[in-house]
């Protein structure tokens, strides 16, 4: 199997995987907890987004990693990492609503013009680019995605925003 091919691949039965786990396991355990409580969790699992920053050092990837990918999904990273750590800090409030509602925004779009610069320019194409931070898209990526729709579905839960410890 060409490496391509391996990377989509791997990238594809990721999401799945990841999306049934969300289904059948996170979700489950989230859905019925006051806002905050179930917030709380995927937003700590986004503050570790600051891995994304390995895009930038070379040795972890190839030099010839393109900077149109390397440069926005590292600093896009960063920024999601800072905004899920802001919205923690005040996750009970009304700031701490509109926060994740930005970090959710903003972190989702971050993930989909990676994809989106990442295939244009053929990172997915020729993977070793990406040397040890190819596990990043393959399985980080991902369950990042997931958890992104369990953010979106948490915010929407009109359980939750009834819920007056909810924030």
């Amino acid at each position: 199997m060409q490496p391509g091919a391996v990377f989509g691949v791997s990238v594809v039965l990721s999401l799945v995987v990841w999306g049934i786990i969300g289904a059948r396991d996170i979700w489950p355990a989230l859905r019925r907890r006051p806002r905050a409580e179930a917030l709380r969790p995927l937003l700590l699992l986004h503050a570790f987004r600051f891995v994304g920053l390995a895009f930038l050092v070379p040795g972890v990837v190839s030099p010839e990693l393109p900077d149109g990918f390397a440069r926005p999904a590292a600093y896009g990273d960063l920024a999601t990492s800072i905004l899920a750590l802001l919205a923690i800090a005040v996750l009970g409030s009304r700031l701490g609503t509109i926060l994740v509602w930005v970090f959710n925004i903003v972190g989702t779009v971050d993930l989909l013009n990676a994809f989106y610069q990442g295939n244009r320019l053929g990172v997915g194409i020729t993977p070793g680019l990406q040397g040890a931070a190819y596990f990043i898209p393959t399985v980080l990526v991902p369950l990042l995605l997931v958890t992104h729709v369990l953010v979106f579905c948490i915010l929407l839960t009109t359980n939750a925003a009834a819920d007056p410890r909810s924030g």
